[in-house]
């Protein structure tokens, strides 16, 4: 569904360092600078982050009631997400890491917001891809560390 996800930034310097800091927590390689366009990107085989100035001259704004979600593989994973990201210009919002029990579900989550605002979470599902399948209600789609995907 999804070929990448673009977000703005006022300050590409300090969203570069930030997501290059996070994204290697989830094993996505530095981000490649596009000087021209102030664009980051951060692209694997299924997909791209793109962090940007906006083209049209206005300040980027962030995404009231928008999170990005970035499945990790462990608690431990999570844990380095949130704290690389607060040890880069991130802030840690909500509930401290940790693990939250939703009815029958059990996930190790970890919340900040990036420089310029945006909301991030660092999730762990306690019983795997399994879990991960069943929150979605039976879609074809899957969420891997740093990917989406398509089972068809």
């Amino acid at each position: 569904m999804f070929s990448h996800i673009m977000i703005g930034s006022n300050d590409i310097a300090a969203a570069r360092k930030f997501y290059d800091a996070v994204m290697a927590t989830v094993g996505v390689s530095d981000g490649d600078f596009n000087e021209e366009t102030q664009r980051i990107y951060y692209r694997t085989s299924d997909g791209t982050l793109i962090v940007t100035k906006p083209m049209d001259g206005n300040p980027a704004t962030i995404a009231n009631g928008g999170t990005l979600g970035f499945t990790c593989e462990t608690p431990e994973q999570a844990k380095a997400f949130h704290d690389a990201a607060v040890a880069n210009g991130g802030v840690s919002i909500e509930d401290p890491p940790g693990w939250r029990n939703l009815g029958e579900r059990k996930l190790y989550l970890a919340y900040v917001r990036d420089p310029s605002g945006h909301k991030l979470c660092a999730t762990h599902y306690a019983e795997g891809e399994a879990a991960c399948r069943e929150l979605t209600r039976g879609s074809d789609w899957q969420l891997r560390s740093h990917r989406l995907d398509w089972k068809s």
